[in-house]
């Protein structure tokens, strides 16, 4: 289980255990973690925990909500990120990294499998009534993405999970969910200024655009290659 550590203006700390599926932060004393503080919002934000992964999220608040000196909507936590919350700030405390991760991994994966149930209504919203008229396959498809730029040129990352959440927090955020017939992608998350992921050349809209063996994917500056393996 996660925990947060919060400091409030004065630098007195706390630590507050991630207990609960969804807890809110704001002013208003019905929050989970109450912050006495002018520059923060009734209710500002709101930490969704599933199983051990958890994601931020700004309630529209007026001053915003940062992580790591960056404005965010939605972020999935790290170990070790720095929330800044008018003058509190709340360093979120996870489960170890794994030790054998490679560079692509640890700046585009975010925690496939497991934290993309955090977004289950949006997804589900996206994609509902997607392409009505596609074929039902005999047996699920496979895909996998591939990198072509940069440093990370050649790697793979098989999409065997239901849902894989990748980008880079602050950044652009996208999920790819895996149905019968076919993948989807989702813009979920990132930065304020609105950058949404493209696929081939064109980006992603309000709703799930559903992918192509061969589609070029652009998330995060970086270029990868959606292939149809089986």
């Amino acid at each position: 289980m996660g925990k947060l550590i919060l400091t409030d203006g004065n630098g007195q700390s706390r630590d507050i255990p991630l207990d609960k599926e969804r807890m809110t932060l704001g002013r208003h004393p019905d929050n989970d973690i109450v912050l006495d503080d002018r520059a923060a919002s009734g209710r500002h934000a709101a930490i969704i925990t599933i199983l051990d992964d958890s994601f931020l999220e700004d309630l529209q608040s007026t001053n915003g909500t940062l992580v790591n000196g960056q404005p965010i909507s939605k972020h999935p936590l790290s170990n070790g990120d720095v929330i800044t919350l008018g003058r509190h700030t709340l360093r979120y405390e996870g489960g170890a990294a794994p030790a054998a991760e490679d560079d692509f991994e640890k700046t585009m994966i975010l925690k496939p499998g497991q934290f993309g149930a955090a977004f289950d209504a949006q997804v589900a919203t996206a994609t509902a009534g997607t392409e009505p008229g596609a074929p039902t396959a005999s047996k699920p498809i496979l895909g996998k993405l591939q990198v072509t730029s940069g440093g990370n040129a050649g790697k793979e990352l098989e999409l065997s999970k239901a849902l894989t959440t990748i980008g880079r927090p602050g950044v652009q955020v996208a999920a790819i969910t895996r149905r019968v017939d076919a993948y989807y992608i989702v813009h979920v998350g990132g930065s304020r200024d609105g950058q949404r992921p493209r696929v081939n050349g064109a980006e992603v809209g309000s709703t799930a655009q559903r992918l192509q063996d061969g589609d070029q994917i652009e998330l995060a500056g970086t270029e990868m290659r959606f292939i149809v393996v089986t």
